[in-house]
């Protein structure tokens, strides 16, 4: 009586402090979850990527591009008649305003004095000059008397114009002109940003929200917010229609599909593992255990994750929710052992007896997830601790919680299962069998041949989420209407100092306007043509000493032209001025939307970044920034997608390494002679799953080879599974194969369901997955096949 007691005190008392541990590591995970303020759910896509560029300012100026307007939402308001629109849009800017969610809205304009614009730069007008002034005064033919008198007879100007006592040749008139806010398709029309374009009015209305767009909460306010705005705006303006851009539309709509995945992946397979459990089972004590087993591995994955990572992605969510299929396995092949043993069962017998073949299959896994986490990823190395977190806490769950809690022996295996697997198994082991085991595997390798040649590859890192083609659409019109440029691709201009930096912007800026003037690019967007660089302005202000070193003759000009004697002394007398330093420009109101251009990191160094607007090629891009020092073309979705192409091709290394590492364990624990027959199902399947990719017409990505490593490691579990517990089951031949099925068929579940997962990345996964387990199942009981051929 003691003895037996003594053991089952040992089982309990093990049980109680895994139990407390599992509590004090939840009670963890929800203050990390909801005790510090937001859900720590990260949906910034660009949080995900690994940093990519070589250069440190390439990586803060990606930073810096993809958050400058992160908070901030751009509307244009779209009606054919003008005065329609610029009420609808007074209307929503009006209704906005209203809400506390928004901490800033921009319809109509503050009143302001356009002296405010040019004001700044008239001490300096005389080292800023326009292309044209510049060339024609450097051609030698310049005539200013001819000059002034063009300017004089110019048409009045509505927008930023200078007064002509101020600048009587329009020099710098003209060198304002160039400038962003003169080159834009909005202009002020009624106190509104207006553009005109196909008969429509299009008016610009911006919001900053009170609060980041990745915030859930925010998300919904603010979208409710909106939503309210414009329906009233469309009723009571018949015709109108509002377009959106913002990273909170991107970030609502990742979220929305996250969510919608993992109700798909999470709630189907959960019910779908449950019935299996059951029918399989046939009582719902095995199903709580087997699911309280999963939960302890998923508390245990979340909480690690969120103090290592401080958060949680939108890719770990979604396969968090596969994880169900595959940590319920180690309980799924303890609950089996039980029902296995009959009447003859105890829990301390029955755990020494799955424990190899869990450890096993645990060391197996562990490796696969490993190398997922060796990729310089941040979504995947989370992916990686959270399985390997998961799997661990759930294989420790099934050691020291379960057996004291399953004392008593269970029903046997439901029989129709049992035969089935029985019946499937005799038929594979002995088709895999000496020499017809040769020939099925050359007629399947005959068979996948054509598959492989059919492989390709796909490294594009859009693979990774599919972005709305709505918002996509809806984006590309405000850009085109707009003239906003994208921010996706950029030139990085750095040097040693600011004057070097803006030098070689200048040179870089000569390459982009050959490119606008052969209608190749729209234009682009820089700090140096807003402030020039010392260099340039020496040249600027060397071409006007010519003419106004010789006071009488500007004089006389000025003079004859109608001016009067004081404004022609006063505009003389300010001659020759001073050059316009970045510094002194950087702290005016008017470099405020443009700050974000200069980097001047105290770690790194000066630089700026040049934004090309318009549709471009990536090659004349490229071409136009070729040859000069300094300057690079950043394109991190293509930065990205060559550092998944490397890995991609390294991934078929780690998984041959992954492979080479089995081989020892296996021949160690079942000889090397055997370790052959044990590993042959999952190599095949593996190859299998290459084929039917080649003929799913599936380009291979990264995704695709971590998912393969995965199922090395599954596949290699099934065979440790059978091979281990067929001795313990000689009573009840198939009974064991049916456990393995039974695992099966909960990854497929789970796993296999990521193949209906809205985002690409999950989708290769998914279907990889599904597609090897199936493949390696159906194979394994050619492991044994030696064995079964004499039954």
């Amino acid at each position: 009586m003691s003895s037996s007691a003594s053991p089952r005190s040992a089982l309990a008392r093990r049980a109680v402090a895994f139990a407390l541990a599992t509590l004090a590591l939840a009670a963890l995970g929800a203050w990390l979850l909801f005790g510090r303020g937001p859900l720590p759910i990260q949906t910034d896509m660009l949080a995900m990527l690994p940093a990519t560029e070589q250069h440190p300012l390439a990586e803060i100026a990606v930073q810096r591009l993809a958050h400058a307007n992160g908070d901030r939402v751009v509307l244009l308001v779209d009606n054919a008649d003008d005065a329609r629109a610029k009420d609808a849009a007074r209307a929503l800017g009006k209704a906005l305003a209203q809400n506390h969610i928004f901490d800033s809205v921009t319809a109509e304009l503050p009143p302001f004095d356009l002296q405010q614009v040019f004001a700044p730069y008239l001490a300096h007008r005389f080292t800023l000059l326009g292309d044209g002034d510049r060339a024609a005064l450097a051609a030698g033919s310049y005539d200013p008397a001819q000059a002034l008198a063009q300017h004089l007879n110019e048409p009045f100007l509505t927008g930023v114009g200078v007064p002509l006592q101020d600048d009587p040749f329009g020099w710098l008139q003209h060198w304002l002109d160039q400038q962003p806010w003169s080159r834009s398709p909005l202009l002020p029309e009624d106190d509104l940003l207006t553009a005109h374009r196909d008969g429509h009015s299009y008016v610009l209305v911006t919001a900053t929200l009170r609060g980041s767009s990745f915030d859930d909460q925010v998300q919904q306010q603010a979208l409710a917010a909106l939503a309210l705005a414009e329906q009233a705006i469309v009723h009571d303006q018949p015709g109108t229609r509002v377009w959106r851009t913002g990273a909170l539309f991107y970030a609502a709509a990742a979220r929305h599909n996250a969510e919608h995945d993992v109700h798909i992946v999470g709630w189907i397979s959960t019910i779908g593992i449950a019935l299996l459990l059951l029918g399989v089972f046939r009582s719902p004590g095995p199903l709580l255990l087997a699911f309280l087993s999963t939960a302890v591995g998923v508390i245990a994955a979340t909480t690690l994750s969120l103090l290592v990572f401080g958060q949680i992605y939108l890719l770990t969510i979604v396969f968090g929710a596969a994880l169900l299929g595959e940590a319920v396995d180690y309980s799924i092949q303890y609950l089996s052992a039980r029902a296995n043993a009959g009447p003859r069962w105890q829990a301390a017998t029955g755990l020494r007896q799955v424990r190899p073949a869990l450890l096993l299959a645990l060391g197996t896994s562990l490796l696969g997830y490993a190398l997922l986490g060796l990729v310089p990823f941040p979504a995947l190395r989370q992916m990686a601790v959270f399985a390997m977190s998961g799997m661990l806490a759930a294989c420790l769950s099934v050691f020291w919680l379960l057996p004291a809690l399953l004392q008593r022996p269970a029903k046997p295996l439901s029989a129709i299962p049992v035969r089935l697997a029985r019946a499937m198994q005799q038929v594979l082991a002995r088709g895999g069998a000496g020499r017809r085991g040769v020939v099925l595997a050359a007629l399947l390798l005959l068979l996948a041949l054509p598959g492989w040649l059919q492989l390709r590859h796909d490294d594009d890192v859009h693979q990774l989420i599919v972005q709305p083609p709505e918002l996509v659409a809806q984006e590309a019109t405000i850009r085109q209407v707009t003239g906003l440029g994208d921010g996706n691709q950029f030139f990085l201009v750095t040097g040693d100092d600011a004057e070097q930096v803006l030098q070689r912007e200048e040179a870089l800026e000569a390459h982009l306007q050959a490119l606008v003037e052969q209608n190749k690019l729209q234009g682009w967007l820089g700090l140096a043509g807003m402030v020039p660089s010392q260099q340039r302005q020496q040249q600027n202000h060397a071409l006007l000493a010519r003419w106004l070193d010789d006071r009488a003759r500007m004089q006389q000009w000025l003079s004859t032209a109608g001016f009067r004697a004081s404004a022609v002394s006063r505009y003389l007398d300010a001659w020759p001025g001073t050059p316009l330093q970045l510094d002194d420009w950087l702290r005016t109101p008017l470099s405020t939307p443009f700050r974000y251009l200069w980097l001047d990191d105290a770690t790194h160094g000066h630089g700026s970044i040049v934004l090309p607007q318009g549709a471009a090629d990536l090659a004349l891009l490229q071409q136009a920034a070729e040859g000069l020092p300094g300057v690079s073309l950043v394109d991190k979705a293509a930065s990205v997608s060559a550092l998944f192409g490397r890995y991609r091709g390294y991934a078929s290394v780690w998984l041959l390494a992954a492979l080479l590492l089995i081989v020892p364990v296996f021949g160690w624990r079942y000889s090397w002679r055997q370790a052959p027959r044990v590993l042959a199902p999952p190599v095949l399947g593996l190859g299998l799953t290459l084929a039917a990719l080649g003929y799913l017409q599936q380009p291979l990505t990264l995704f695709h080879w971590m998912a393969l490593m995965l199922v090395l490691g599954v596949g290699a579990n099934y065979a440790v599974f059978l091979r281990e517990g067929e001795p313990h089951t000689g009573d009840r031949p198939g009974a064991m194969y049916a456990s393995v099925l039974l695992s099966a068929l909960t990854a497929l579940l789970s796993f296999g369901l990521l193949a209906l997962s809205s985002m690409p990345a999950l989708r290769d996964f998914g279907l990889t997955l599904l597609l090897g387990i199936a493949f390696t199942v159906v194979l394994v009981p050619a492991s044994l096949a030696g064995r079964e051929a004499g039954r």
